[in-house]
């Protein structure tokens, strides 16, 4: 089978070609998920001109079921909660102390982490384009975006090389500008449509971010 892109620094410079209308504007910023998302958001930046950063965002799953989430924590001190989910799991509140608390620690740490003491970039009104490096389920995009719309941005844009035709067509009512390059129909995971898709490491996303600031 072919593959749409040979790693995600290529899918990240084929995304840029669809995001030049942002191109140099002053209240755009472009912010990557890790750990994925990051070399793909960093080539998006760098075509366009634009300031990058990363968003951390870890989902607060249901312990033993941790792909039923009661809600996300996000960089910035950032929570939202799935108030149907919180509803119908007992005892709730307790678990997700326990959970937050888990989460809370890997959030810090890669934090801390990726920044190496540079501050969280000021995001209150400016139009933030959310990248990764593609979408499947959209659980953790749509987090990401829930805790944005709470940090009072503008406008949020999500832009990925790649995703599930259903997922992008569900995301697309929930922000304000959704680019999908690619959305094939036969879609069985992001990793099938790339020729390198091996783990972005910590390393990786902190020297990444680290060449930004070099490049500015």
């Amino acid at each position: 089978m072919q593959r749409a892109f040979p790693n995600r620094a290529e899918a990240g410079r084929r995304l840029a070609e669809r995001l030049t209308h942002y191109r140099g504007r002053d209240d755009a910023i472009v912010l990557g998920l890790p750990r994925g998302g990051v070399p793909v958001a960093y080539e998006v930046a760098r075509r366009l001109g634009l300031p990058l950063d990363v968003f951390v965002v870890r989902k607060l799953g249901v312990p033993g079921y941790e792909e039923l989430a009661m809600g996300a924590i996000a960089s910035g001190n950032v929570s939202v909660l799935n108030e149907d989910v919180m509803r119908a799991v007992p005892n709730s509140a307790a678990l997700l102390e326990l959970v937050v608390a888990q989460e809370k620690l890997e959030l810090d740490r890669r934090e801390t982490l990726y920044r190496q003491g540079r501050p969280a970039l000021d995001l209150r009104g400016r139009v933030v384009i959310l990248v990764d490096d593609g979408l499947a389920t959209g659980a953790t995009m749509r987090a990401a975006a829930d805790a944005l719309r709470k940090q009072g941005v503008a406008k949020i844009v999500v832009a990925v090389p790649v995703g599930a035709p259903e997922t992008c067509r569900e995301l697309e009512a929930e922000v304000d500008e959704l680019i999908c390059a690619f959305a094939p129909e036969f879609f069985h995971g992001v990793g099938q449509f790339y020729e390198d898709f091996s783990q972005t490491t910590d390393d990786e996303v902190r020297e990444t971010l680290a060449r930004t600031t070099q490049d500015e």
